[in-house]
């Protein structure tokens, strides 16, 4: 393992542009942290009104989650794609062509095209019925983002990316509230309230086209920090292999637990209302935000595979739980606590990615990491919609809750005793 560490390392030139550039960088830094606080706060919007949209539209439990299982394997089979090829469709590329699908599903949703429609564009579109992300956007950024900071700073970096995500998948929360003041206040049906939300969704769509546009122009003219050419996976492939079937186990038992789907049983389950649903899971991404501040500093002191077990596997526990809770005051307690330490893996994990594989392979590295978490989390939900469909017990944080307890003891097994040298590594850094 300790070549894939040195694999990872930045060449010489890529250290020394980070030292003499670093304020030219700092750019581009900022506009991605913007677009993934704009998307956040789309698709915290879009999770916890998804499921009200399709009751209402006709679907049953069982339909809401063969659908969401839909857009997830549609986002796999596109980010699989530019896996295979990132030389062809890049980073950058990946991004603007999202942004363009991300207008035209919620444009799609307001005008409540019939329902086989709204599929064939969840296939292809970026919605995130989880309210985290699994959509094209994800690989994307994060092949930027990796390019323009340097190796020891990546977790601090991604842990602000992650901390973003929290606050503006919060945001986006309380803001699925706004359709019921728009039916109390202004007369409007419930529907035509709720597809309001999506076109809130269209239009921050177009705010997350526009900075990538200026992304671009500021690309061409050689202000945007510079980038590396990127390459299949070619020496990193064993390594990014195994991290991808570790990751599929982990989002299989995610895609039991989307946000969509925790709504969907807060409403069966306790009978929540819509505002109350978006509040939960606004002050749940919350929590998750305030946890996101402390992953660099566990991570240099515990290593990125004990930071991710060590925070996860409590998360987990508190899940199952979840399940047993005798009433909605518990169970949202209960809820707001394994927020707290949830995400904390979520930027150690991104960072360890980018640092165990070469520059030129970062990309196809986070689209590989990524297939397997889209497909895996998208063969679930319908699972899950099933077991809702025929008990209000909590039945998916059950089953979810134990598959990601055995993900995290897999990935201690194979990958704990690379902790010491990247501690060390980064150790050696710093004194330099």
């Amino acid at each position: 393992m300790g070549s894939s560490i040195e694999r990872g390392r930045p060449s010489g030139s890529e250290q020394t542009a980070t030292v003499i550039d670093r304020s030219m960088w700092r750019r581009p830094i900022v506009a991605l942290l913007t677009t993934r606080g704009v998307r956040a706060i789309a698709d915290g919007m879009v999770a916890a009104s998804l499921s009200t949209y399709l009751t209402m539209r006709g679907l049953s439990p069982s339909g809401i989650g063969l659908f969401v299982t839909a857009t997830l394997i549609g986002s796999a089979a596109i980010v699989t794609a530019a896996g295979f090829r990132p030389d062809m469709l890049s980073p950058m590329r990946m991004a603007v062509t999202t942004s363009v699908l991300m207008v035209v599903l919620g444009a799609a949703f307001g005008v409540r095209l019939a329902i086989p429609a709204l599929v064939v564009l969840a296939l292809i579109g970026p919605l995130n019925p989880g309210g985290g992300d699994v959509s094209a956007f994800l690989p994307a950024e994060q092949a930027m983002l990796s390019g323009v900071v340097e190796p020891q700073r990546r977790t601090t970096v991604f842990a602000r990316f992650t901390l973003v995500a929290s606050l503006g998948a919060a945001a986006g929360g309380y803001a699925a509230g706004v359709p019921k003041w728009l039916e109390r206040s202004r007369g409007w049906t419930r529907l035509g309230a709720v597809s309001m939300t999506f076109w809130i969704y269209a239009v921050l769509g177009v705010v997350v086209l526009a900075i990538y546009i200026g992304r671009v122009w500021e690309r061409r003219r050689g202000t945007d920090g510079g980038h590396v050419v990127q390459t299949p996976l070619g020496e990193s492939r064993r390594t990014v292999r195994d991290l991808s079937l570790l990751f599929s186990l982990d989002s299989a038992g995610g895609g039991l637990v989307l946000t969509s789907l925790i709504a969907l049983w807060l409403t069966r389950r306790f009978g929540f209302n819509l505002a109350q649903v978006g509040s939960t899971l606004a002050t749940m991404s919350l929590a998750s935000a305030v946890s996101a501040l402390a992953a660099p500093r566990l991570v240099r002191k515990y290593g990125p595979v004990r930071t991710m077990v060590l925070t996860h596997a409590p998360a987990q526990v508190l899940l199952l739980a979840t399940a047993f809770a005798p009433n909605a005051t518990v169970a949202v307690v209960l809820l707001m606590l394994r927020s707290l330490s949830s995400n904390l893996d979520v930027p150690a994990r991104t960072a360890f990615v980018m640092n165990v594989v070469t520059p030129a392979e970062r990309a196809a590295a986070a689209s590989f990491t990524n297939i397997p978490r889209a497909l895996a989390a998208a063969m679930t939900p319908a699972a899950s919609g099933w077991m809702l469909g025929r008990s209000t017990f909590g039945w998916p944080l059950i089953v979810a809750g134990v598959m990601k307890l055995t993900y995290d003891t897999l990935l201690f097994v194979r990958f704990g005793h690379v902790d010491d040298e990247l501690v060390a590594e980064s150790a050696r850094v710093r004194v330099r």
